[in-house]
């Protein structure tokens, strides 16, 4: 079996392929070092001669005892996986012992999403006389208008907006891609740029080309843009949770709703498989199961 001395040096080599080579988020990183290094503890206790499959299938069923939701155990046994394949390649191991283990069947969850009546009182809330409400107005905008991931909105510089209906974006893995960006989102970012921003600016300790400021001036942070979204939560009367992702929901959810094929959807959010917008489209067909069960006066059996 490997050493804990050489397993802990190529931890911290593998931190810094995801980080480098896969261009991971620090979330990512963060979240897949933690789970590397609690099987790593879980090998110590278990006092294990051989770092093999069956190994791993305690690890599942620790976790599975412990509690842990089935999202959970599948991340930690991706981000575990992700580790030998590396050791593998690196020639550190000779066999990956993750080849046979399967991981727990995922729950289908449908994400959560805004009417269009509480995405129209969300957009409402900020107040436009204030240069925080024009920003926060600005970025709630932009979310909804283009699907973009709250990484990618905070990466985004006054450049990648003016005079144009389209905003290049690198999103996950470096990727490129272009998106669109509506006439009330563009309005709005006008707006902020002209009463709002050069206000926020003027508080920076130095210049800086970010389109969205913090309160010192200088480029927001996706923590910030998700309190800020928490701020307007309240707007809302029915006590919905929503999050920067959840307007990337309520985008994919109102373009399918509105007509636009799945195709189109895939590209503008910057799935590279189909698949993973498909979810989209179970979330609509409900919808039009609701409207047809209500709207049609025999779609229901009559109650006795």
């Amino acid at each position: 079996m490997v050493q804990s001395c050489v397993i802990e040096q190529e931890l911290d080599r593998f931190t810094e392929h995801l980080k480098i080579v896969k261009r991971a988020s620090p979330h990512t990183i963060r979240n897949y070092k933690s789970d590397i290094q609690q099987f790593l503890r879980f090998v110590v206790e278990a006092e294990a001669d051989t770092l093999d499959y069956l190994l791993i299938r305690r690890f599942l069923a620790y976790l599975q005892k412990e509690g842990c939701a089935r999202s959970s155990i599948a991340r930690k046994i991706a981000a575990i996986r992700a580790f030998f394949r590396f050791l593998k390649k690196r020639g550190v191991i000779e066999n990956d012992p993750t080849a046979a283990v399967v991981g727990p069947k995922q729950e289908k969850r449908l994400p959560k999403f805004l009417r269009e009546d509480q995405m129209d009182t969300f957009l409402s809330a900020p107040n436009p006389e204030d240069p925080i409400g024009l920003r926060d107005r600005a970025i709630i905008e932009t979310l909804y208008s283009t699907g973009l991931r709250v990484s990618e909105l905070v990466a985004l510089n006054v450049e990648d907006v003016i005079d144009s209906d389209e905003i290049r974006v690198i999103g996950k893995g470096a990727k490129e891609r272009i998106t669109l960006i509506g006439r009330a989102a563009r309005e709005s970012i006008a707006e902020y740029i002209e009463n709002g921003r050069q206000i926020l600016l003027s508080k920076a300790k130095k210049a800086t080309n970010a389109l969205f400021l913090n309160n010192r001036g200088g480029r927001i942070t996706a923590r910030s843009v998700g309190r800020i979204v928490d701020r307007y939560t309240a707007a809302i009367a029915d006590g919905l949770k929503i999050s920067p992702h959840t307007l990337r929901h309520t985008f994919a959810t109102h373009m399918l709703a509105g007509g636009a094929d799945l195709r189109t959807v895939q590209e503008l959010l910057g799935h590279s498989s189909a698949a993973t917008t498909q979810i989209y489209t179970h979330i609509t067909k409900e919808r039009l199961k609701q409207v047809y069960d209500k709207a049609h006066p025999r779609a229901k059996a009559q109650e006795d």
